[in-house]
């Protein structure tokens, strides 16, 4: 199981072959390379094409299958042990980085294929997500 160290988990969701999926993969690379943040958290990737990841998926119960790659964060419950989402305190507050990528009720980011979103997860989002998890986790 993953979350050791206190660190927290970017679960993410994505399919083999899939181009916005390697794209959000090497985002995600490029910003945990870095030791302000390689220090707090930790990556574990999920295939929604295999049975364990369409588990995962469906028990996160909170993302868009329309909406792949996404990603969600998740910390140790003290009490049951079990890796839990982050709840975000201001559910549906406007968001000027993330917009509508954001997801509602915990921390993360789910694709936005319309018009306005052009499927794009940018670093400044990710980052964006990770710091305000990071402030709520604590």
């Amino acid at each position: 199981m993953t979350g050791t160290n206190g660190k927290l988990v970017i679960r993410v969701f994505g399919k083999a072959g899939c181009p916005k999926c390697k794209i959000l993969q090497d985002r995600l690379e490029d910003v945990l390379n870095r030791p302000d943040w390689r220090d707090r958290f930790e990556k574990e990737y999920v295939d929604v094409e295999t049975e364990e990841g369409i588990v995962a998926f469906c028990k996160a119960e909170c993302l868009n299958p329309q909406r792949i790659p996404a990603f969600l964060i998740l910390k140790r419950d003290p009490q049951t042990g079990r890796m839990e989402p982050v709840p975000n305190p201001s559910p549906g507050k406007p968001d000027p980085v993330c917009g509508s990528r954001k997801l509602y009720q915990y921390f993360g980011l789910q694709t936005d294929y319309s018009e306005v979103g052009k499927g794009i997860l940018t670093k400044a989002m990710i980052e964006a997500v990770l710091a305000e998890s990071l402030a709520s986790a604590s």
